[in-house]
């Protein structure tokens, strides 16, 4: 590149650095409640609506490794009921408001958008769940059913759906990161009693282990007040301790084969990566975006459209709390021998140690991560739920520093974590046979 271009170059990323920071900053406030609920307030008077986001510090890690699925599980019984309101759907539509939840190995986070003017009853109805649920019998039969069912589509009845089932266990020995957020085994919802979701309720859920995020059309005053009638009353309770036994480092390879009547091979990899506040979590993320950026990453371009080893292949980090994976994953052509297609895959990873022309890419993913970030930060959803995520790491500040974590990451960084982490011996690989006849 000629020293023209070079500075054109600059100049353009450093315009697009300045409109992130007149767009992308995020203002916020934040109070404690004298029972632990943590509360973040950010006003946006260009919408009409208010985005209420509740995370419960709970996951499927938090679970007894005889008894997984709870964390899943409560995330439908939440929506079956609570002490004093049998149905929470009807009266937060009929005052137009909407609503979802999701679970995942460390959060139970549940979110609704609702009009400004109606925000009270969105006060209403999740702090009377939060108060208590509805602990029928009833209830909790037809959850069951539901997530019985899901696991089923999902896992049993969908082509590779076992997949994790088969990979998580390979690659984790003893953090209960082994399992599925729905759970190991159905058996455990299918055992699982009233008596045991009181105990995980109420050791679970409460105002000292949730954070309450509001963003959109709300000023602090209000939602100071509104927090205080509504969740003020619940008492805080005594919490289980969090005890997790660390994973010990993987010393060899690890690798599985299975065999299966599905549309076509498939290869899935992993390797062991560190927490999700560790230092080079961004050079890791950044990484996944150089192999599988779309169709201008190096995978893609690669193993799809050069060599046609693949019809798909991605990869993506888990950015788990605690140390977690990163995958790469993809279905091979017809007739293409796995080992090959393997020994490919690794190929495209350590050429990200070669220096040419690898500057321009990065530059290209770290603009493509601001701009995503800045279109991420226009919807209230979105902020309400990032802010209560970077508040239980510890920081709802980091909502503002993402960017600029991301930018900070550079060409020796990136080659020293390919070298670290991308090791056949942090390596755990699935070899997904398709049996299918033509």
């Amino acid at each position: 590149m000629c020293p023209v271009q070079t500075l054109t170059l600059n100049m353009a990323n450093k315009c697009h650095h300045i409109l992130y920071l007149y767009l992308g900053m995020i203002n916020y406030k934040r109070f404690l409640l004298e029972n632990g609920l943590k509360v973040l307030v950010h006003e946006d008077k260009s919408t009409p609506l208010i985005a209420m986001n509740i995370l419960y510090d709970v996951g499927s890690r938090d679970e007894d490794p005889s008894m997984t699925g709870l964390a899943h599980l409560f995330e439908h019984l939440m929506f079956g009921g609570s002490v004093n309101i049998p149905d929470f759907d009807t009266p937060l539509q009929l005052v137009g408001g909407e609503n979802n939840a999701f679970t995942n190995n460390d959060i139970t986070n549940y979110y609704l958008t609702i009009p400004s003017e109606n925000i009270e009853t969105g006060f209403w109805l999740e702090s009377d769940r939060m108060l208590e649920l509805d602990f029928s019998q009833k209830n909790l039969d037809t959850q069951k059913s539901v997530v019985t069912e899901e696991f089923n589509q999902r896992y049993l009845n969908q082509p590779y759906g076992d997949a994790l089932l088969k990979l998580r266990p390979l690659a984790y020995k003893v953090h209960p990161y082994r399992w599925p957020t729905i759970g190991m085994d159905m058996a455990h919802i299918r055992n699982t009693n009233i008596d045991q979701i009181k105990k995980f309720f109420f050791s679970h859920y409460a105002p000292n282990n949730a954070i309450l995020a509001l963003t959109g059309n709300i000023d602090y005053d209000l939602a100071y007040k509104l927090t205080q009638k509504w969740f003020g009353p619940i008492d805080n309770r005594p919490m289980k301790v969090r005890n997790l036994p660390a994973e010990p480092d993987q010393t060899e390879e690890r690798i599985l084969t299975i065999e299966n009547e599905v549309p076509s091979t498939a290869l899935y990899k992993v390797w062991h990566i560190g927490a999700r506040k560790s230092h080079d979590f961004y050079t890791l993320d950044l990484i996944t975006d150089l192999l599988a950026g779309g169709e201008s990453g190096r995978l893609h371009t690669k193993l799809v459209r050069e060599k046609k080893l693949f019809s798909e292949i991605n990869a993506y980090i888990t950015a788990d709390i605690d140390p977690g994976l990163i995958f790469i994953q993809g279905k091979l052509m017809k007739g293409v021998d796995i080992q090959n297609a393997n020994n490919s895959v690794n190929d495209v990873i350590n050429s990200l140690l070669n220096y040419n022309g690898i500057h321009e890419e990065i530059e290209k993913v770290k603009n493509k991560f601001e701009s995503s970030t800045v279109f991420s930060n226009t919807s209230i959803l979105n902020k309400a739920a990032n802010l209560s995520f970077f508040e239980l790491l510890g920081d709802p500040g980091l909502i503002n520093d993402e960017v600029q974590s991301y930018r900070s990451v550079t060409y020796e960084m990136i080659t020293e974590a390919v070298k670290r982490y991308f090791t056949s011996s942090n390596c755990s690989t699935l070899n997904y046979i398709s049996t299918r006849k033509e």
